[in-house]
This record gives structure tokens, sequence and C-alpha cells, in this order.
């Protein structure tokens, strides 16, 4: 394995903020390390990159044990950011590649690609103050890869962003893992890692509560799901028989079936009473499989429920 987590442990006083947790990283795949805010993900991140070091368990890269020089070899983008205001969108991006350890000869020549792919070619010799909150977080996106890292991490990395830039780094991910680059990112937010993951780990309360790839972890939960769009009020189909759960999101509401219920009775209870545009039998969302394997407080439910809406 690539990058490789043993039985890591952190404590704050006495919050135990990730319990020994272990992780398998492949090269050349994108990873996902989910779960609700709180979680452990965050703190996870920064024992990897040796900003704290774990009270217990060892972090192993490429076969040898996570030291100072990791850092040149990753690109890291944390969930707290920021940038020196008043330097141009030039200087920032050649002041923190050297910062890794690369040439400014070598990082001037790649620079006016990355901003023009971005959509930051015109505020090139502008200070990075004039920017919005989108574009600084783009121009921090650029920073950390602008030196060709062996890995990615970024923590949080759509939070903020619009649904375009988010289509736009996408497509950057999807390069980079093209390239063989391994990709490492926290979200609470599941419709993002069930888009964009290989494997994901999921995390609650500081404890691993399943990983695997992504197209493991579904299949282990089998066809007890219905998604369906509705034009309609579809409260009442929570109560319908064999309907043991619904999630509702913006453009249609997924059912988990009770053990033996029969979806085409499902189906016969809502006929009539909505309009159906779409009813498919599939495998449950990563969502859901969360719900289903964590056990949330009603407060940490709402949060997920509202960041997945």
């Amino acid at each position: 394995m690539y990058l490789q987590l043993r039985e890591i442990k952190k404590q704050f006083g006495e919050k135990t903020a990730v319990e020994k947790l272990s992780l398998d990283v492949p090269k050349g795949v994108i990873y996902g390390i989910i779960g609700p805010n709180g979680a452990g993900k965050t703190t996870t991140i920064r024992m990897i990159m040796n900003i704290i070091a774990p009270d217990s368990g060892e972090i192993i890269f490429d076969g040898s044990p996570v030291d100072e020089s990791f850092r040149d070899r990753v690109g890291y983008l944390p969930e707290e950011r920021g940038l020196y205001k008043k330097m141009t969108l030039v200087e920032i991006i050649t002041y923190m590649a050297e910062l890794k350890g690369a040439r400014a000869k070598d990082i001037l020549p790649k620079i006016d690609p990355w901003l023009e792919r971005m959509q930051l070619a015109e505020y090139r010799d502008k200070k990075v103050e004039e920017l919005s909150k989108g574009m600084s977080q783009k121009l921090q996106f650029i920073t950390t890869l602008i030196h060709d890292p062996e890995i990615v991490i970024l923590d949080e990395l759509f939070s903020g962003l619009d649904p375009v830039n988010i289509e736009l780094i996408k497509s950057v991910l999807m390069d980079l893992k093209r390239e063989q680059k391994t990709i490492l990112f926290s979200t609470h937010v599941m419709e993002q890692a069930e888009k964009l993951c290989d494997y994901i780990c999921m995390i609650s309360k500081g404890k691993k509560v399943l990983d695997g790839s992504l197209a493991d972890v579904k299949s282990g939960f089998g066809m007890n799901t219905i998604q369906v769009d509705i034009e309609g009020d579809g409260a009442f189909i929570a109560s319908l028989p064999g309907v043991e759960r619904l999630s509702e999101f913006n453009n249609y509401i997924e059912l988990q079936m009770s053990e033996g219920a029969d979806p085409d009775a499902i189906l016969q209870g809502m006929v009539g009473k909505v309009k159906i545009r779409r009813f498919e039998v599939v495998e449950p969302s990563l969502y859901n499989i969360f719900i289903q394997t964590a056990k949330l407080t009603s407060e940490e439910l709402e949060a997920m429920e509202t960041n997945n809406a």
C-alpha cells in the first residue's frame, strides 16, 4: 500500500478525537475520508501531515515512516486556508512552490496554464486581496498542485465552492488520477464522495465504521433501496407498508425498504397520489449507508441531512 495508517490515536484532554484508526490507501486512486463535522477527519489528516503527532500508532508512506521530507512530496490543502493578501497571484504561486523545494525558473512556465484552467488568467498580476472567496480557493488549489506532488491531500476541498467551480475542480482531480497521482480528501458531503471516490473510509466519533472500495461497500448493503422522483407532497410515503426509512433530497427521495418488502406494492401505494417521474430499485447511497452504519445523535443526523440536501 502507498499510504498506511496503523492504529493511530489522538486525544485532546479527556476527548478522544481519533481512536486506533487504520487505513490502506493504494497508489493512483481517489480515497475519501467521510463523516459528519467533528468526526475526526481533520485530526487524521493533520497527523498524516505531521502537523500534530499521534499519541500512538504509525503512519507509513511509500514504505517508510512519515518524516519531515514527506511535506515536499505532498500537495496539502488544509480546511483553514490562508494566503498572503498583498502578493500577486504569480508571486504567491511561485513562493509556495519554492517552499516545497521547487525552483522559480521551473515553476514560472506552469503558472499561466494553471491560471487559464482555473479561470483566473485575468487576475495574474493582481493582488490576492482583490479575489473573491471562491477565486482564492481556486488559487490555493493551484498552489497545492504547482510543484507536481506525488500525493495530494485535501481537507474539505469543496466547502464554499459553487457548482461550476466544483465541476472544474473535479475535472482536475480526474486528470490527476489518470496521471496515477494518489488523492486523499475529506468531506462531510456524501454526494461528492460518491461521485469521485474509488475507496472510502467512514468515520464517526473518531472511529472507523466502514471502509473499502466504493463498489464493495455499496454491494454489501444489497438492492434494498428505492430512488423516486415525484411531483407533489410525498410526506405520506414514509408511512407506506414496507418503507423503513425515507430521506428527502433536492431532486429525489430515497427509501430504504424493510426486509421482504415488495417494491411493486410501494409503487402502487404511491400511484394516484403524486406524479412519479422515476422509480428505481438501486444500491443505497453513501449517505444512507452511513446512517445505517454509524450511531448518530439527532443533532448529528440533522446536520448530515442539511449538508446532503
